[in-house]
């Protein structure tokens, strides 16, 4: 019999064998005093019983750790397929008339091996000139084409009456400025399995601003996997 039971016995023995004087129980400090009034000290290490012992919280603490490549080829070959790619090509497209041109097979035909070697990723076209823009819109009309630098030409006003300061290079020369801010000089493209993920009826227009454009420069950089 342990202390614990020892002490609990005897306080039941001690409250059937005299109902008539009171009991004191006292607890302080590990000790527990039993008996009629002042009575002797049992000292107790502890009174809490296995049962009654409260459970340690357990911490779970996750730790992350950075996966070293081994020295196989397997691990190496894993790393290489990952790893981005990039590629870069200027294209250079002959001088167009002025108006809006359909450019995607033109890009496609230069870009196009490369472009097979990626899974995921995207394509960056970069209009290296300030009279001339890059926009995405219909492939199989023309008259869409038409009707869009038809629109250009009312939105940016041109001639003798027009404000511009800017008429050392021709009075086409700072309208085609505005217009290539209008639309912008740049376009990214989601790649997919080695093709430009464009709608059905999307197409990379190249739109010239000028009277006599020169020949264009367009910077394409692809990025992935």
């Amino acid at each position: 019999m342990n202390l614990s039971s020892l002490a609990s016995s005897f306080l039941v023995c001690s409250v059937s064998s005299d109902t008539s004087r009171p009991l004191t129980t006292t607890f302080a400090a590990n000790q527990l005093c039993l008996g009629p009034g002042p009575g002797p000290i049992i000292r107790l290490k502890s009174l809490r019983t296995a049962t009654q012992i409260p459970k340690r919280r357990t911490i779970h603490r996750h730790r992350s750790f950075p996966i070293m490549a081994s020295s196989g080829g397997g691990a190496a070959a894993a790393a290489t397929a990952t790893s981005p790619k990039w590629a870069q090509k200027t294209i250079t497209i002959p001088p167009q008339m002025r108006g809006c041109h359909l450019i995607t097979s033109k890009i496609l035909k230069e870009i196009g091996q490369d472009l097979s070697g990626f899974k995921c990723g995207l394509a960056h076209l970069f209009l290296q000139h300030t009279s001339a823009s890059l926009t995405i819109n219909e492939n199989y009309d023309s008259d869409v084409r038409d009707d869009t630098e038809t629109f250009l030409n009312r939105v940016v006003p041109e001639g003798t009456s027009a404000p511009w300061k800017h008429t050392l290079e021709g009075p086409d020369d700072m309208p085609a400025h505005i217009k290539s801010s209008m639309f912008g000089c740049t376009l990214t493209i989601p790649i997919t399995n080695g093709k430009l993920n464009m709608g059905t009826w999307q197409g990379i227009w190249l739109c010239e601003h000028r009277d006599f454009g020169t020949a264009r420069q367009i910077v394409v950089t692809l990025n992935g996997l």
